[in-house]
């Protein structure tokens, strides 16, 4: 369930190329620096087949829903943008995480309901389905709220 009063994401990701962190016997854990993508098919290529499949999937349905938006890595993960950042996503180990801000998550609370999240953020099970359908209203919602922003933005002159 969406907690929208969490403000942060305490479920960490797992670096792909290790697939756990590791503890230094201090009882802190020792993480090494994450990897810095280019674009996103570098991204895509650091997670296993079965993730990749997942991942695919889930960036052809952002650019079905929004086939103008710019494509580009953002805070380390995928990320779309048209007028704005639209969404951002990421892989972790036991979830793939969307963030498409507060505003859609809000706009969509009810369909969001049986996933966890938080104010900006909603996590998808691994071993689960994507939520395609759902995830393309989202995008869709959040392209027309970047670009009646930006309608509405003074031009500078």
């Amino acid at each position: 369930m969406i907690n929208l009063n969490n403000k942060t994401d305490h479920n960490r990701g797992v670096k792909p190329d290790t697939g756990k962190d590791k503890n230094n016997g201090s009882g802190t854990t020792d993480r090494r620096p994450l990897p810095l993508y280019t674009n996103v098919d570098e991204y895509i290529a650091a997670f296993p087949p079965t993730v990749q499949k997942i991942l695919q999937e889930l960036r052809a349905t952002i650019r079905h829903a929004a086939p103008d938006a710019e494509e580009t890595i953002s805070y380390l993960m995928p990320t779309f943008k048209q007028a704005g950042n639209l969404v951002h996503f990421a892989a972790y180990k036991n979830h793939i995480g969307f963030y498409p801000g507060p505003g859609g998550i809000v706009n969509f609370q009810d369909e969001l309901s049986v996933f966890e999240g938080s104010k900006g953020t909603v996590r998808f099970a691994i071993d689960k389905p994507l939520p395609l359908k759902l995830i393309s209203e989202i995008v869709k919602f959040r392209v027309k709220v970047n670009l009646e922003k930006a309608d509405k933005k003074p031009v500078k002159g």
